[in-house]
């Protein structure tokens, strides 16, 4: 009998309690909990209107292994330039249809979501090195998120920013190698999601605080070791500099920050973009905790730290100028109230744990996320309530070809499933108001200016609207013919 064999059974058995044990844990029960909240809150998501559009994009650069780097789904813009600044976003999304149709879009939506709270769980953990009240933190981020959760780009780039702020906590209280986790990751990012460039300021202003000490009140700065203000450095320099691999150079770099400046009709016309509004049920969450967070501070005599305090008025600032950026608002503040309310609960203790019980929960979990996650059908009738299927079935149908003046929220759809009728705007807002297109189309649905001008401009055969689009009515006013409606959209062709 060999005893060496006999030997290592004994720690190969340990190893395996010590797996399950952590398979089974409390705060692995908890992540689950987020897994079920997640399948919960996404299931019914399957409705944004830029989401067949970036799946198209997907397509084409799958298909024809190049990335386009202008216009190919419109007709009136005459093939203008396009900074394809969400390319590989769109790769993923595309792959998740391709391996699964809708079926496939949505568990890309799910896990997507799933892994924003884990990692906005693990990061609150890191700050506050308290499961339970880390878990009240995911929450946060959780309640923040519903503003943007859908089959888009920026989930990725969100993502990334979480795992951004845990490589900077990892490498400021652990090691400092953790920092060079970052050019890779600004690498993936710029060819994700526009939110690189918020990525690197806070990671400069998280550099900049660094080099302070001092204390003012409630409010403190602490000085890092040189050897860790050194590597950040570095690797922020790297970072910059993995920015600029990528399909088109500068252009993509400057793509976010070109989009604020000089595009200020796509800004104003999208609702996501709009200052938040007091009627939006998470808007006094958010005041609670612009105030609060100081507040909860000077209560429970803990320190704020100056990169604490500056991510919630980056944080306030980007929410109360554009509604969507609530998601990062969560993000940012989340893990501060975390650390803030370190010891407001019992931490969680192994030797305290209830496998058995946290297994039960799990597998209840785990039933609860098959249930829950909607069948085809179901994604397929959610599909048919939020887009003009059966109107394109109908194109198609009777062959009706020509120049076509669509919906603006009709044309992420349009693109994908009717490609042989180029659209007139969709939600690629930048190429149609550097081309004049998106002003002209804003003119004609606001009525400010002869609705024929533009019918004329554009040459249109026939308009597929809303039927709850004011302009269905202006048409008719205008001779133009129904010829197809349902309870969504509306046909019209010209009156000969």
């Amino acid at each position: 009998m060999n005893t060496a064999s006999i030997a290592v059974k004994p720690a190969d058995g340990r190893i395996a309690i010590r797996s399950l044990r952590i398979m089974f844990s409390f705060p692995s029960m908890l992540a689950a909990l987020l897994i079920v909240l997640a399948a919960l809150t996404v299931r019914d998501r399957f409705d944004d209107p830029d989401m067949w559009w970036h799946l198209k994009s997907g397509q084409v650069i799958w298909a024809t292994h190049s990335i386009p780097t202008t216009d190919i789904f419109s007709y009136t813009t005459g093939h203008h330039a396009y900074v394809p600044h969400e390319w590989l976003a769109q790769c993923f999304i595309y792959a998740g249809y391709k391996f699964g149709g809708y079926s496939g879009l949505m568990l890309w939506l799910w896990v997507l979501t799933s892994a924003l709270l884990i990692a906005g769980y693990g990061l609150c953990w890191l700050y506050s090195q308290n499961a339970k009240v880390a878990f009240a933190g995911a929450l946060t981020i959780w309640m923040f998120s519903t503003i943007g959760l859908a089959v888009r780009p920026q989930m990725i780039g969100y993502l990334l920013l979480i795992v951004e702020l845990v490589l900077i906590q990892l490498g400021r209280t652990r090691n400092p190698r953790w920092f060079w986790g970052l050019p890779p990751l600004f690498a993936l990012w710029v060819n994700c999601h526009g939110s690189f460039v918020l990525g690197i300021a806070i990671a400069a202003m998280i550099l900049l605080c660094s080099l302070f000490n001092f204390e003012r009140g409630l409010v403190a700065s602490s000085q890092w070791e040189s050897r860790q203000r050194r590597i950040l450095a570095c690797a922020i320099a790297f970072s910059i500099a993995a920015l600029f691999i990528n399909p088109v150079g500068l252009k993509q770099v400057a793509y976010p920050i070109d989009t604020m400046l000089h595009q200020p009709i796509g800004l104003s016309s999208s609702s996501e973009w709009q200052p938040l509004r007091f009627g939006d049920g998470r808007s006094w969450p958010f005041l609670a905790l612009v105030a609060g967070i100081p507040l909860l501070s000077a209560l429970r005599y803990k320190r704020l730290y100056c990169q604490e305090l500056l991510l919630l008025a980056i944080g306030a600032q980007l929410a109360a100028s554009h509604q969507r950026m609530l998601f990062v608002f969560g993000i940012l503040v989340a893990p501060t109230l975390a650390r803030l309310l370190s010891d407001a609960w019992e931490n969680y203790r192994l030797d305290q744990d209830r496998p058995l019980l946290n297994a039960v929960l799990i597998t209840l979990s785990g039933l609860i996320v098959f249930f829950a996650f909607p069948n085809r059908q179901a994604l397929a009738n959610q599909v048919q309530n939020d887009s003009p299927m059966k109107a394109v079935e109908f194109l198609k149908a009777h062959n009706i070809s020509g120049n076509m003046l669509n919906e603006y929220v009709y044309g992420g759809y349009l693109i994908w499933a009717a490609p042989e009728n180029p659209v007139f705007v969709d939600g690629r807002a930048d190429v149609f108001e550097e081309t004049g297109v998106l002003s002209d189309y804003g003119k004609w649905v606001e009525l400010q200016s002869d609705p024929n001008n533009l019918l004329r401009k554009y040459k249109i055969d026939f308009c597929l609207l809303s039927r709850e689009s004011p302009m269905t009515k202006v048409l008719t006013l205008l001779g133009w013919k129904t010829i197809y409606s349902d309870e969504n959209s509306v046909i019209f062709v010209r009156d000969r």
